[in-house]
This record gives C-alpha cells, structure tokens and sequence, in this order.
C-alpha cells in the first residue's frame, strides 16, 4: 500500500497527482505531512513540490475539465480535511476521464465528498463577508481578526479589496497565523502572529461604543430568540464581533 505525502500546499498537492499519473502509479491516499500517522505496512513516498509541475496540472483541469472543476479542487483543498488529497485525487483522475459532466457524476463517493468540501468552504466563506470586524488602529491601519473553521482568507481578501479600495487594511486569521495585507491595491497573503493590546485609534473605542448601543437599541425584546440566533450565527464566531456583549478590541 502506498501512501504520496506532500508538503501541505495547493501546489505540492497538484505535484504529487502529477507524479501519480507520470509514475502510472495509484496512491491508496495523498496526505499533507500535518496528516500522516506511520505504519509498517504502508510505503510512504514523499513528494517534493515542483511549481512548474503543478501548474501543468492545474492547466489541465481547466482545459480538459472545466474551470468549474478547478475551482471545486481548490475550495476542497482549503477545507483542510484529512481525506481532502485523496478525494481531490480521485475526483480528477475521474473528471479527465469523464471531462466537465465528472461533476453530474454525484453518486460517485469522491465527486459527492469534494462537493460537499466546496459547500462548506463556500458557505463559510460566505458568511465571513459579514462578520468581518475591522478596527481601526493609530496608524491608520484598519485591523480584521477572525478566527475561521476553513482556510478562507484568500477567498474572501478580493471581497474586501473591492470594498475598501483607497484604504490600508489586515484581515487576520489568528487561527492559522496567516494574514491578508492590503495597500495602495494590492494585497499580500503572509504568515502572522500578534500578540498584545490593540494601539487603537482614540477614535475607535467612540466608534465600538455607539456601535453596541445601537445594536442593543434595535433589538425587538420580546422577539429575542438566543437559540435561532445561535442557529444563524454560530457562538464559534461571536469572538470578534463588536457588538457581542463583553467583546474586547483586542485580536
């Protein structure tokens, strides 16, 4: 039984079908190296990363696919699951095969579960457009800390560069310890870790308190249903919203 491991990364994912398919060899599983749990009866093969041989690969789901598949692999990459290598995996090496109507093909075990990856990264990656909360820091800066259950930061990034053009600004995923940079129209992916008080501009804490006041203001109170608001808004994000009662600016 052989198992491909890569380092991790989109690409080294993409090279390691690479070399799958050039070895004419079928991987029982690709695992990123954070995933890997030795045994005596599995041959590991480790592949290094290879940029030229991933992008190879992913021009040939767009071209002998469709875009559509491309952008499926990628979102059930960030999901970060365990199995997500091995089902990208099957998933395209069905998909060359069938070409773009792989992905009518939802009785299949590994089109359904790469879908299924897609929708939960999407859905997520939807609900974060709104629950970004920026602050705004003494440099001018406006700062975002979230705490996401998927690798979303680059999916939701050109959201807020189209939002907030003319404006420097740092959505931090504090989870991964990775952070989105933005200034003067380009943005930058980046490892990030910050630790301490917020230097919050004088102005901010003004901003928060008027915020909350209005939020507790609006609110209908005989219609106040903690549990449909658990439902709509999962606890897991009521971290880094300002208007969270006992929420502090800090990330």
């Amino acid at each position: 039984m052989v198992y491909y491991i890569y380092d991790g990364s989109f690409e080294g994912l993409l090279t390691a079908i690479y070399e799958a398919y050039y070895r004419r060899e079928t991987p029982e599983k690709i695992l990123s190296s954070n995933n890997v749990q030795n045994s005596l009866f599995i041959k590991y093969v480790h592949i290094n990363t290879d940029q030229e041989k991933a992008q190879r690969v992913y021009d040939a789901i767009v071209q002998k696919i469709s875009p559509s598949a491309a952008k499926n692999a990628l979102y059930a990459f960030l999901s970060e699951a365990q199995d997500a290598g091995t089902a990208i995996y099957r998933y395209l090496k069905l998909g060359w095969k069938m070409g773009k109507s792989v992905d009518l093909a939802l009785a299949e075990p590994y089109v359904f579960r790469v879908h299924a990856l897609r929708k939960k990264v999407s859905q997520e990656a939807g609900k974060m457009l709104g629950l970004v909360r920026f602050r705004l820091l003494k440099s001018g800066v406006y700062y975002a800390p979230i705490e996401p259950d998927f690798n979303i930061l680059g999916i939701i990034a050109p959201h807020f560069k189209k939002r907030m053009p003319n404006q420097d600004w740092i959505i931090h995923d504090v989870k991964r310890k990775l952070a989105a940079f933005y200034s003067q129209g380009q943005y930058a992916i980046v490892p990030f870790e910050f630790k301490g008080a917020l230097p919050l501009d004088d102005e901010e804490f003004d901003y928060q308190t008027l915020w909350k006041e209005y939020f507790q203001n609006i609110a209908i109170k005989s219609r106040i249903n903690p549990r449909l608001q658990r439902q709509f808004m999962p606890v897991r994000y009521w971290k880094y919203l300002i208007e969270t009662p006992g929420t502090q600016a800090k990330p």
